[in-house]
């Protein structure tokens, strides 16, 4: 089974390489054409939707496996079998939403982003559906990743907190007290890459200002060198 995955992941591997190398080749081309601006957001977009596909796939299978294979003995609470059951399916069906919107949206783009025409960019769904393509990419990197988080201190208080373990409640606030570190760590990456982001953009719009700027400036001399 192991291998089998990795075959597949493999062969995905192999196909965004070569489906990368032609879109360079053909960005080679798009350098001066004003749709260009417009195959970077696309190009954008597939990515999101293709690394949100992968996880929510991986995550929400664990999250399955997880909730079909664990053995909840009869004196677990019942306060925390319903917080892990609640957590398992918040987890699983904010994936499942996620990777929906993916393989709705995806082939749709797959199809313009295959056509050698950097005039089908215009074809392409991704402006009207980049807030499904937001929603997809938040649900899976974000929320998802924060309930995978708290699952896994679900499933340690559930399998440690029995007679069957002696009552190993230490085991379990062990791994509560790595998960709230890694949890707090993450929020704070996704709030400096964020920050960054929109910083990386503000600076990108503000060349591309003063790009235009320059060309009104040279329009307007060879307009009076002419008239002269």
């Amino acid at each position: 089974m192991l291998a089998h995955i990795i075959n597949v992941y493999s062969s995905e591997e192999n196909s965004r390489y070569f489906q990368t190398s032609e879109e360079l080749n053909r960005g080679m081309n798009m350098n001066t054409n004003p749709n260009a601006p417009h195959w970077r957001k696309l190009y954008l977009s597939r990515a999101k939707l293709k690394a949100s596909s992968n996880t929510s796939a991986l995550l929400s299978g664990f999250a399955m496996v997880a909730l079909v294979e664990i053995g909840i003995e009869s004196d677990v609470p019942q306060g925390l079998v319903v917080a892990f059951s609640v957590c398992t399916t918040l987890l699983v069906s904010v994936h499942l939403l996620a990777l929906m919107a993916s393989t709705c949206i995806l082939p749709h783009i797959e199809a313009v982003s295959n056509v050698h025409n950097v005039n089908s960019v215009k074809e392409s769904p991704h402006e009207k559906m980049q807030s499904f393509i937001q929603m997809s990419w938040a649900f899976s990197t974000g929320l998802g990743i924060m309930l995978f988080l708290a699952e896994l201190v679900l499933i340690c208080w559930v399998k440690f907190n029995t007679k069957a373990v002696g009552y190993n409640v230490a085991a379990a606030w062990a791994s509560t007290g790595i998960v709230i570190p890694v949890g707090i760590v993450f929020l704070v990456f996704a709030f400096h890459f964020y920050k960054k982001l929109i910083a990386h953009k503000f600076d990108n719009h503000e060349r591309n200002l003063a790009a235009l700027d320059r060309m009104a400036e040279e329009i307007d001399m060879n307009h009076s060198i002419l008239d002269v």
